[in-house]
């Protein structure tokens, strides 16, 4: 029967809502904390870093954040090793506005989101893929016609 439950509201395609709010929660909390400057670490008070995305592991008790220093203020690599310096105080702020049994384990990565973004812009720049995207606006105003 927990088995037919499961499938009925769920296909296993990504992640559950209840993933996606507390992976939510947890990156607000982050990103409140950090601009704050809420941790007793004055380097990682120093840095300015975004919390892109958190995502959470099926049972809530892993979070992988990722992050990203703004403007390339310092190396990714330094951020990442600051915020698992301070991971204690950070999973403690994050249990604070948590209602779980649990303060999930937060894991530090590079959000390369802005890495993917500039790929597309180049992409789209490029002259043969200009040429391919009027062809087919030129293709689809001739199907209206």
């Amino acid at each position: 029967m927990e088995d037919m439950a499961k499938n009925r509201f769920s296909s296993g395609d990504g992640p559950s809502q209840r993933q996606l709010r507390v992976g939510e929660l947890i990156r607000r909390t982050l990103s409140d904390v950090l601009n704050r400057a809420e941790i007793h670490d004055p380097d990682l008070n120093r840095m300015s870093i975004t919390v892109g995305e958190v995502r959470c592991s099926p049972d809530l008790k892993v979070a992988t954040v990722y992050v990203m220093p703004l403007m390339g203020s310092v190396p990714v690599e330094d951020a990442i090793a600051a915020l698992a310096r301070n991971k204690a105080e950070l999973r403690h702020h994050v249990s604070g506005q948590l209602t779980l049994k649990y303060a999930p384990d937060l894991r530090f990565r590079r959000d390369s989101t802005y890495d993917q973004l500039d790929e597309t812009r180049r992409l789209f720049s490029d002259e043969k893929v200009q040429r391919d995207l009027a062809q087919r606006d030129a293709d689809a105003e001739d199907d209206e016609a």
